[in-house]
């Protein structure tokens, strides 16, 4: 992410603040195998929309997906060869930073496995750098974004996603806090070194556990 970004909005203001002040922040640590809910959430049936501003229409005839970096077998698919890819549909909850949860969220997509297992991550790769076409980036380990329910989805509710919920494609990490889960995802970048990306380096926690309440950095 780049400081060029429209990125100053006045949420974008607000949530910087938010950090520096550590706000919602309840100190409870919850189980997510017996507790729904995380600390300080609440549940909406709604669907917010949250972002930098931008919201970047893509037509699917010139869309593209680069995995590249620390793998065996970098790739780039149009729509049409990442459609092919092996398909599935999983059912998560969305939890954000904040304190809205939704649950029951049914994502069509490909699953990240399904893609690591064609590019293979090499030896001492051990992380990731998401790159989304309105600038913004976010990091993972690798272990996160292989989890077995992260996917990379085109659809929610039967339907493809709008362009203010990420279209063509966004990343789904349901154990993590949103903020983790990019919208108009571009690229992906497998590396050997972690690197921070937009809202990290703006105070918010390197990983993101909603039941351990990791909303902010501790820095």
């Amino acid at each position: 992410m780049t400081d060029d970004t429209p990125a100053d909005s006045k949420l974008t203001r607000s949530k910087q603040r938010w950090a520096q002040e550590g706000r919602f922040l309840t100190g409870r640590v919850a189980r997510p195998d017996t507790e729904r809910l995380p600390p300080g959430q609440h549940l909406t049936m709604d669907w917010p929309v949250l972002d930098l501003g931008l919201h970047p229409s893509i037509s699917r005839d010139r869309w593209t997906l680069q995995v590249f970096g620390a793998v065996e077998h970098p790739q780039i698919w149009d729509w049409a060869a990442f459609n092919a890819l092996p398909q599935s549909r999983m059912v998560s909850d969305i939890h954000c930073v904040t304190t809205w949860s939704r649950y029951d969220n049914q994502w069509d997509g490909v699953p990240v496995h399904a893609l690591l297992d064609l590019v293979q991550p090499k030896p001492g790769a051990d992380h990731i750098l998401l790159h989304s076409h309105d600038g913004y980036t976010t990091n993972l380990a690798l272990s996160d974004f292989a989890a077995p329910d992260v996917i990379l989805a085109h659809s929610w509710s039967g339907a493809p996603l709008t362009e203010a919920h990420g279209a063509p494609l966004r990343l789904v990490v349901p154990h993590l806090y949103f903020w983790k889960s990019p919208k108009w995802l571009s690229r992906i970048e497998v590396r050997t070194a972690d690197r921070q990306g937009y809202w990290e380096t703006r105070g918010y926690h390197n990983r993101g556990d909603p039941w351990a309440e990791e909303r902010y950095s501790d820095d």
